[in-house]
């Protein structure tokens, strides 16, 4: 693990934005603090672990896809290669939704069956 990977704490998926490493101690092993920010909630988790222990990564599927349409709190998506139609949140991010426009290129990211919209195409 290193910053700037992903980690799932707490079943939600996490970019890790701080890791350090503590010592051995006299009775027992190393301990890892790992800090980091949820995907989908922007909360900060924290990890305190032996860095022996095993830790899950989320599969982060990375998909193009089309803006149909703006209804309102949602955007609906077509995606470029399945052409399948479906609906997501809008971004909280005011730059990358101020971006986004009925017919530009979006990429998406499936995570543990959810659905987040990363940034604009061209």
């Amino acid at each position: 693990m290193k910053t700037g990977s992903f980690i799932i704490i707490d079943n939600e998926p996490c970019r890790i934005v701080e890791m350090s490493r503590a010592k051995t101690g006299k009775h027992g092993s190393a301990k890892a603090h790992i800090v980091a920010i949820g995907l989908f909630t922007g909360a900060k988790k924290t990890l305190v672990a032996p860095v022996s222990q095993r830790v899950e990564v989320p599969i982060i599927d990375k998909r193009l896809g089309q803006v149909i349409a703006d209804l309102g709190d949602r955007f609906q998506i077509m995606d470029l290669e399945t052409y399948e139609t479906f609906e997501v949140e809008k971004p909280e991010e005011e730059e990358l939704l101020s971006r986004i426009k009925i017919g530009s290129e979006v990429e998406y990211w499936i995570i543990l069956d959810k659905i987040k919209l990363v940034r604009v195409r061209g």
